[in-house]
């Protein structure tokens, strides 16, 4: 058997980042940015007022109540074409710019006008540069305002549309498609046929693929049937980035698709049985025409689904540009005794981890741990991580990979943020 960090990084090191691609700002959200960004224009451009009120010179407040004489009225993105005097105000709208002579603002729940808003009253005295945002207060010109590797979020893209920018390069999405295989694949609907099964894997592999955001082609079932695999996935290389299978890679299975991969990639594909449980079997290697990666996993629904999450997920997020390529892991307490034997594997628990109302961290397991039992993984946020051994009891500190955002408190706590990565051995 190999061990799991060794498999992984073997996956990893065959899926470099995509070519960069200019996209447009709002097709480019959780890419990851090629290139650093240096700032061209300052933000503010221009120093303008943080608040509706009235623009002053903090020395004429002095001793205040004051009465200013008031010169103008200036909205946003009008300017005023003259400088205030001592004794002079100018009202102001949120981000008008401030006029020459103004050091500050005073806000209009502080001010009384007077004369059809020819003067007004200050009534207390406004220090310097209060409510008075200056020019590249938040960016200066050639600031880098989304550096290389940057994972573009909504607030970089405001900042990139503030510099003008309407395309950025980065590392496209990766377009994956997703086959099952096997004979005994049923999608009717109705009472099932003797011997047959209801294809699982396919839609929940489809899924994963969608949750992370990226681009998926359903290439649907194909039989035991050497042409038309070949055939399938041939045809899918021309457009998919990468191919994730399901089926026909344990040992026992019909040795089909193992053959046509074998013949595919050069005989370049690896066969891999990795020292965890479940996901135990995994195929991976490159089409020898295209260099399309192919993910070979198990045919067993949460075996799928394991194997996506240790073995597809962090490659593809290399194939997408990205440096954090797993899932966070934390330390948590067990609920519950986790039993078990050794065998030589590090095995991963369906379970539901959450958080109490002093942000520690709490897991307990699903019911059912075998490999087709999909329910319990349906009812899980995250895998257990217990190394070969005894396992653990009620009250021990284990290792947690959090597998989704949602529903992680308890008893009303706030998430907090764990940036542990996924490296296991």
């Amino acid at each position: 058997m190999i061990q799991l960090r060794e498999a992984q990084q073997f996956v990893i090191n065959q899926c470099p980042p995509l070519g960069q691609l200019a996209l447009p700002l709002q097709e480019a959200l959780d890419c990851v940015i090629g290139d650093s960004v240096v700032a061209t224009e300052s933000i503010p451009p221009f120093t303008n007022s943080a608040m509706d009120g009235y623009a002053v010179r903090s020395a004429d407040t002095v001793g205040a109540p004051v009465r200013l004489a008031v010169i103008g009225s200036i909205m946003a993105g009008q300017v005023l074409n003259e400088d205030l005097a001592p004794g002079q105000a100018a009202r102001i709208m949120t981000g008008a710019p401030v006029p020459g002579g103004a050091d500050a603002v005073c806000m209009i729940e502080e001010t009384d006008d007077h004369d059809e808003g020819r003067s007004v009253t200050i009534r207390r005295e406004v220090r310097r540069g209060e409510f008075v945002r200056q020019q590249g207060r938040d960016v200066g010109i050639g600031d880098v305002v989304a550096s290389a590797g940057t994972v573009l979020s909504p607030a970089h893209l405001g900042v990139l549309a503030n510099q003008g920018v309407l395309s950025v390069l980065v590392h496209p999405h990766p377009h994956v498609g997703v086959l099952s295989t096997g004979d005994e694949l049923y999608t009717g609907t109705g009472p099932l046929p003797p011997g047959k099964i209801r294809d699982a894997n396919r839609h929940s592999l489809l899924a994963l693929v969608r949750r992370e955001g990226w681009n998926v082609t359903d290439l649907g079932i194909v039989g035991d049937d050497d042409e038309s695999l070949r055939q399938r996935l041939t045809t899918a290389a021309s457009t998919c980035d990468a191919i994730i299978t399901s089926g026909g890679v344990s040992v026992g299975d019909l040795d089909l698709v193992r053959v046509v991969l074998d013949d595919l990639s050069g005989r370049t594909m690896r066969w891999m049985q990795v020292a965890i449980r479940p996901a135990k079997p995994l195929a991976f290697g490159l089409l020898a025409d295209s260099g399309t990666p192919v993910f070979g996993l198990p045919g067993n629904p949460v075996s799928a689904m394991v194997s996506f999450e240790l073995f597809a997920r962090p490659a593809l997020r290399a194939m997408g540009g990205h440096r954090s390529l797993h899932r966070p892991v934390v330390p948590a307490v067990t609920d519950v005794n986790l039993e078990r034997r050794r065998d030589g594997k590090l095995h991963l628990l369906r379970a539901r981890v959450s958080l109490d109302n002093r942000g520690g961290w709490h897991v307990e397991t699903t019911d059912g741990q075998e490999s087709h039992h999909l329910q319990s993984m349906s009812e899980a946020n995250a895998l257990i991580l217990l190394p070969d051994g005894s396992g653990a009891r009620a009250g021990d500190l284990v290792d947690v990979v959090v597998l989704g955002a949602n529903d992680l408190t308890r008893d009303g706590a706030v998430v907090t943020e764990h940036d542990r990565q996924m490296t296991m051995s």
